[in-house]
C-alpha cells in the first residue's frame, strides 16, 4: 500500500511525531511511503525510507494527485494548516477533489489519521 504524507509547515512536527508514533507500520514491507520535499527529507531524518516528491508549492501536491489519479497511491495523510494561508490553494484543493472522485481514504489531521492507520494495521 502507497501512502503519501503531506504536512503544512504549521504542522510538520505533529506529522513527525504521528510517523515515529506509528513507525513499526509505516516501516513494514507493506507499505510504501511517498511524500512531499520537505516532510519527506524530515522522515528520511528519522530513519524513513520514502520516495520525496517536489515541495508542495513547488508541484508536489499536483504529484500526488496524479498518482492517485494513475491508481499508485491508496492512501494520503494531510496535516493542513487550517489557520494558515497558502499560496499553492487550488493545487492543494485540486489534490482532496481527486481522492474524493477516486475514492482515496484522506485524513487532514492526526485523529482521522490514526483511525485510518489504526483500521489497516489491524485489518494486515
Amino acid at each position: 500500500m502507497e501512502i503519501a504524507i503531506i504536512a503544512h509547515d504549521g504542522k510538520k512536527r505533529q506529522m513527525i511525531e504521528f510517523v515515529l508514533r506509528n513507525r513499526a507500520f509505516l516501516s513494514s514491507d507493506a507499505v510504501t511511503l511517498i511524500a512531499t520535499g520537505t516532510t519527506g527529507t524530515l522522515m528520511e531524518q528519522e530513519g524513513f525510507k520514502v520516495l520525496k516528491m517536489l515541495s508542495g508549492p513547488l508541484g508536489g501536491d499536483a504529484q500526488i494527485a496524479s498518482r492517485v489519479a494513475e491508481e499508485k497511491t491508496q492512501m494520503v495523510l494531510f496535516f493542513k494548516d487550517p489557520l494558515g494561508k497558502h499560496p499553492h490553494e487550488p493545487d492543494i484543493n485540486m489534490l482532496l477533489r481527486v481522492t474524493d472522485v477516486h475514492n482515496i481514504p484522506l485524513a487532514t489531521n492526526l485523529a482521522t489519521a490514526q483511525l485510518l492507520l489504526d483500521a489497516i494495521s489491524n485489518r494486515s
